[in-house]
């Protein structure tokens, strides 16, 4: 099988979208390009999994073939390497069902297989998780809302670099902030195959400013090379319903 290289968005936000086109849209067109939102909603003490926004951070994910976790501050930086990680899995199950199909037809999937047969598909799976490329395109919101969050945020992606670095595959790993200052996004580290110089440039981060995260979603696109202008997504503004 060709490993090839998965690619993920791994957008981490406390879900307060309110400017901009519609992110579940904009995930959807991510999805369609080969590209998984994975999505991860920092909550507040004070806050529930019920609350608007966070129901907004399930969409996205689901709209971008990804997963989704909501997770106190205090618990981000496990959270960011597990949800990577599964989704990373999750990505290679998929790519694993779609061969089986086209070997045994539509209607047989990994569960139709005998347990032993499974169980070796399996280990392909593992194998190709630390054996594949792994693009991981990181988009932190950084509007006033997530102010004193982005300490935890820094300590979290620092985590995941170092967990990372325990593959055998290739990490292709990038950091962009959204707002920045007028534009949609803004580059924190290019891609590189290691975060260690973050802790440099990421204290240099100033939180303020609306959520744009549809329009930031799309621009990431960009830095895959996939973004394809569909002018639509331009005609409605985004309103958070709720």
């Amino acid at each position: 099988m060709n490993q090839g290289t998965l690619k993920q968005i791994l957008l981490i936000t406390d879900g307060c979208s309110n400017s901009g086109m519609n992110p579940v849209q904009a995930a959807k067109q991510a999805f369609q390009n080969g590209v998984i939102v994975n999505v991860i909603g920092v909550l507040e003490k004070h806050q529930s999994e019920l609350d608007p926004s966070f129901q907004e951070v399930e969409k996205i994910a689901q709209a971008g073939g990804g997963i989704h976790q909501v997770v106190y501050k205090e618990d981000l930086s496990q959270t960011v390497q597990a949800v990577t990680m599964q989704a990373m899995s999750q990505t290679l199950q998929g790519v694993v069902h779609q061969e089986l199909k086209h070997i045994f037809g539509e209607n047989h999937t990994l569960d139709d297989l005998e347990p032993a047969k499974r169980g070796e598909v399996m280990e392909v799976v593992d194998d190709l998780g630390e054996s594949c490329q792994l693009d991981v395109f990181i988009l932190v919101d950084t509007s006033a809302s997530m102010r004193d969050k982005l300490p935890t945020v820094k300590e979290a992606l620092l985590d995941l670099s170092v967990n990372l670095d325990a593959r055998n595959g290739v990490n292709h790993l990038a950091i962009y902030q959204f707002p920045h200052h007028k534009e949609t996004i803004g580059i924190i580290h290019d891609w590189t195959e290691t975060l260690t110089e973050m802790s440099v440039i990421f204290p240099k981060l100033i939180s303020s400013g609306m959520t744009p995260t549809g329009p930031a979603i799309f621009e990431a696109l960009d830095q895959f090379g996939y973004k394809e202008t569909s002018e639509w997504m331009y005609d409605e503004p985004y309103r958070q319903e709720g």
